[in-house]
């Protein structure tokens, strides 16, 4: 049996998978695959209304804030969101690489303040105690650093509004939308194969910079079309549909949160009672979605022996990013507790054996 531990694109439940793959045969009695029927069809039209309603029920998103579907993932957005929301001048909390991407696009549109940084400790924290200057237009921050496995799991204070990249903790556990002016994220994680970008805006934050937008990068187009402006990324949107009707089955993100919770205590636990390996991240700070760490000091040498040992062992994707090495276990929602289990079992098995 296979372990899917990747970080993205990432495990889906089994019952998407096969229903999304169902429909690339025969979408919804048409006779026609999902992958070429066309966006503008009746029969597609109820897919897109419905993934987008079931964002804004499990959620909890107010009124006056749209969902729209775009295709380009989170690195697009990091370009869009400053074309639609800096006038003058940005705050953004450096936490990572995808934050520092962001911050490196938004540059282009204005003042941009690095509020605070753990750059130089391999961004395993997140900063405390810095101060967001108040004329800013927004407050940019990444909720979950994938790569360092690190997390912020609160809705932050902030005397100005609140952009936030949640890319890979979405759906994971509930939000306050209404701090919200924009919500973003890549759908490869905890809501769709890859291809697609999820935005949650605050409509009355739209049309205020000075600048020209170009039509295709300005929020408005794809909230006045329902996400239909251009042709969407039907199969993506379908899968998504189906992942968030699991995600409301299971509990919603109430249920999502208890889940992601157990998983990480049971694996960190592990890795801190075991003698070969070390966490990389501050233990305050530590994600519940990515999970990292490496061998201590004195068992380095067995690190690829340990990787080969746990792939063989049916763990897929554990190899660390190459910016910390070591391993990473990504658990995001659609990952079952037999997973992390079969996991803790191999780390005691490679233990024992050395």
């Amino acid at each position: 049996m296979k372990h899917n531990f990747c970080a993205g694109p990432a495990v889906l439940p089994q019952e998407v998978i096969e229903k999304s793959a169902q429909a690339v045969y025969d979408f919804a009695g048409t006779g026609i695959s999902i992958l070429s029927i066309s966006h503008r069809s009746k029969e597609f039209q109820p897919v897109v209304d419905e993934a987008t309603a079931l964002v804004k029920e499990i959620l909890d998103v107010p009124e006056g804030y749209s969902v729209i579907f775009v295709a380009g993932g989170a690195s697009m957005e990091f370009c869009r969101i400053p074309y639609n929301f800096l006038n003058k001048k940005a705050a953004y909390l450096n936490t990572g690489v995808w934050a520092k991407k962001a911050m490196k696009e938004a540059k282009a549109f204005g003042e941009v303040v690095e509020v605070a940084s753990s750059a130089e400790a391999i961004y395993s924290y997140i900063p405390k105690d810095y101060e967001i200057p108040a004329d800013a237009d927004y407050f940019h921050f990444t909720t979950n650093n994938t790569i360092y496995g690190t997390e912020i799991r609160k809705d932050l204070d902030s005397p100005v509004p609140l952009i936030s990249d949640m890319s890979s903790d979405i759906f994971s556990r509930p939000i306050d939308v209404s701090k919200y002016n924009c919500i973003y994220g890549g759908a490869q994680k905890n809501l769709a194969p890859s291809g697609m970008a999820f935005v949650i805006i605050k409509n009355d934050a739209l049309g205020k910079v000075e600048r020209q937008i170009p039509t295709m990068l300005d929020y408005r187009t794809h909230i006045d079309n329902g996400s239909m402006f251009n042709t969407p990324p039907t199969f993506t949107i379908y899968s998504a549909m189906e992942s968030l009707r699991w995600l409301k089955a299971q509990g919603g993100v109430k249920e999502m949160a208890k889940r992601a919770e157990a998983r990480a205590s049971k694996l960190y636990s592990e890795i801190d009672r075991n003698k070969l390996f070390k966490g990389t991240a501050a233990e305050e700070d530590r994600s519940y979605m990515n999970i990292c760490w490496v061998m201590n000091e004195e068992y380095k040498e067995l690190e690829a022996d340990f990787m080969k040992f746990a792939q063989g062992k049916g763990m897929v994707g554990i190899k660390g990013h190459r910016s910390v090495g070591g391993f990473r276990a990504s658990c995001y929602n659609a990952l079952p507790m037999e997973s992390v289990d079969a996991l803790i079992a191999c780390m005691k098995e490679y233990e024992a054996a050395h």
